[in-house]
């Protein structure tokens, strides 16, 4: 029986494959800010360009309900942003970023740039 850490972990390994060989950087992996009630942030890439890409990855093994990228509600939207800004604290001069999310469900693997804002 696989669990569903394991499941995550597996789909985060598809998900970094899938953005590495589109030409991006792995920064961070799993970035957690310090105590309770703080965000998670799944892949932290860098594009060639030097945009800071914040990606949430999700599985789902059903596309019912709009599937896996619809499952990112606006609470989830708001504690990958507030992580985001945690992490952004550490530069010295942010660069441009982004929030993506990478989806693996029944239909395959699908990469949304620019799946929401920070606003």
């Amino acid at each position: 029986m696989v669990s569903t850490k394991e499941r995550g972990d597996a789909a985060e390994d598809r998900a970094l494959a899938h953005l590495l060989a589109r030409g991006l950087r792995l920064v961070a992996r799993n970035y957690r800010t310090p105590g309770r009630g703080g965000g998670e942030i799944d892949l932290v890439m860098r594009e060639p360009d030097g945009t800071l890409v914040f990606v949430e990855v999700r599985q789902r093994g059903r596309s019912d309900f709009g599937g896996a990228a619809a499952s990112i509600v606006w609470r989830k939207q708001r504690r990958i942003v507030f992580a985001a800004r945690h992490y952004l604290m550490r530069l010295g001069a942010p660069p441009p970023c982004r929030f993506d999310v990478v989806s693996l469900d029944a239909g395959g693997i699908r990469w949304l740039r620019g799946a929401f804002e920070a606003g």
